[in-house]
């Protein structure tokens, strides 16, 4: 990757993770270590790859994108907010009564192609997306974020047929391969592994990637662009809570906000790491 462009993109994930935790926070209440957890790959298709538009947030060439695993809702209204398509003071009022941004994506907010949270559903509508771009001869891809938990999911795996079955080239899936759920470790609650092999077995092209390295984000995603007949499933290794040093992999963040204290220490340690990406 172009260092420049690496630069660019290390500094505004940082942002994207400020403002998960300042929204978190506001909210009291939310998920911050899955929303961390993805924050480098949805910075890389916002501010990379996907074709969007903020302020045209309906154009119709747009590239789409579904958070199946839509309760790391403050990461993608995080994202949108750098992007530009609200303002980022918006994130102060998550989950607020009467507030725009509520606790998961809601198609009404700009920018958000789809209303989901209930998981298995996402992919689902995406597969959708993606046969409608096929069937109209829509050129816009169509990009999926899915929880590992989320794979246990019988839905799921009926999404994965379809989009086998119809050669949905056009749809990339990315799994969240974080390895933590709201009960505890993947493998203990139900174990979906293994998650390369499943999905090699249901007709997907398989890519593995390191989700906080832009380098394999990168190459993982361009690898994408290259496959035919065939939608893409890329399994991204993960650190749930990556870039608080506390909730780094502790499957208690899954469903908590940060009091004032450790508001206050996720912030520092957030503005350190920007500090540092911005003097370099």
């Amino acid at each position: 990757m172009d260092a420049g462009l690496k630069k660019k993109l290390e500094i505004q994930a940082c942002k994207v993770r400020l403002g998960i935790i300042e929204g978190v926070f506001n909210a009291k209440s939310g998920h911050p270590g899955g929303s961390l957890s993805i924050a480098d790959t949805l910075t890389y298709l916002y501010f990379a790859k996907m074709n969007v538009y903020p302020d045209k947030p309906d154009e119709p060439g747009r590239d789409r994108f579904v958070l199946s695993k839509g309760h790391t809702a403050p990461a993608l209204y995080s994202t949108l907010a750098n992007r530009g398509f609200f303002s980022t003071d918006e994130l102060k009022s998550l989950r607020h009564i009467g507030a725009m941004l509520q606790g998961h994506p809601c198609i009404t907010i700009p920018g958000v192609d789809m209303s989901s949270g209930s998981l298995g559903q996402g992919i689902s509508v995406a597969c959708g997306m993606a046969l409608s771009a096929k069937i109209s001869g829509d050129a816009y891809k169509v990009y999926t974020v899915l929880g590992d938990g989320e794979i246990q999911e019988g839905q799921v795996w009926e999404a994965a047929m379809f989009a086998a079955h119809y050669k949905l080239d056009n749809l990339v899936a990315v799994v969240d391969n974080n390895g933590l759920q709201i009960d505890g470790n993947i493998k203990d609650v139900m174990s979906p592994y293994p998650i390369v092999d499943k999905f090699k077995a249901f007709g997907w092209h398989v890519i593995e990637m390191d989700a906080h390295d832009f380098d394999s984000i990168e190459k993982a995603f361009n690898e994408a662009e290259t496959v035919c007949n065939q939608p893409v499933a890329i399994i991204q290794k993960s650190v749930k809570g990556k870039g608080v040093s506390f909730m780094e992999n502790n499957v208690s963040w899954h469903g908590t906000a940060p009091n004032a204290e450790q508001y206050e220490q996720a912030k520092s340690e957030l503005e350190a790491a920007l500090a540092e990406l911005e003097a370099n």
